[in-house]
């Protein structure tokens, strides 16, 4: 009887269903969740105001905050500095001479290879403003507009110095000169333009 009394309950226990699991409340409990998710790093806003919501998105990073707003106009004015600097870059490398002398008066150029040189450092510029024209990333916009208005900034000095020591005055030195200034202006504008933060809706 015993033996049977014991197969019995076992047999009972056996056929008995395990008790349902019991959900953990910390984890419907929102003062917990928090904890976590600060104890994680996520959930706050980061240097740029980006709120992340998982701590993959914020190692990786988002996508979309490398993406720019595009001010009115910007790709034509890349597209119109890329053939600007192309075409001069051919000159100087193909018309050394010519080029020389229509900037300053008639001027006999001392030496090809200054002309040239200049040349090819326009026309590798030329390159990366037209790979930029691709590109959404605010960034590499950003660094192509202040490339832009370091050289022209710089051509401005160059051009005004020459022409201070040559003592020699001419229409054509004049608007590189104006032109340089109006160049400065537009690639400021659309650096300032492109860096700005999209307001918040």
């Amino acid at each position: 009887m015993p033996c049977v009394e014991g197969t019995l309950g076992a047999t009972v226990m056996a056929t008995k269903s395990p008790p349902p699991l019991m959900k953990k409340h910390s984890q419907t409990d929102l003062v917990s969740r928090l904890k976590t998710r600060k104890i994680l790093g996520v959930g706050g806003e980061d240097d740029d105001g980006e709120v992340h919501r998982s701590k993959i998105s914020q190692v990786l990073g988002n996508e979309i905050k490398f993406a720019v707003r595009e001010p009115l106009g910007l790709r034509v004015w890349q597209f119109l500095s890329a053939l600007m600097f192309t075409g001069i870059a051919v000159m100087a490398l193909a018309f050394p001479e010519q080029l020389y002398e229509a900037v300053f008066d008639g001027r006999a150029v001392s030496s090809k290879t200054s002309t040239r040189l200049y040349g090819g450092a326009l026309f590798s510029i030329s390159l990366i403003l037209w790979n930029s024209m691709y590109t959404v990333e605010k960034v590499i916009i950003r660094w192509t507009l202040l490339t832009e208005a370091c050289y022209f900034s710089i051509q401005l000095i160059v051009t005004t110095v020459t022409v201070i020591e040559s003592d020699v005055s001419s229409i054509t030195a004049a608007v590189l000169v104006c032109g340089c200034l109006v160049f400065v202006a537009i690639s400021g504008y659309f650096y300032y333009q492109v860096g700005r933060r999209p307001k918040k809706l």
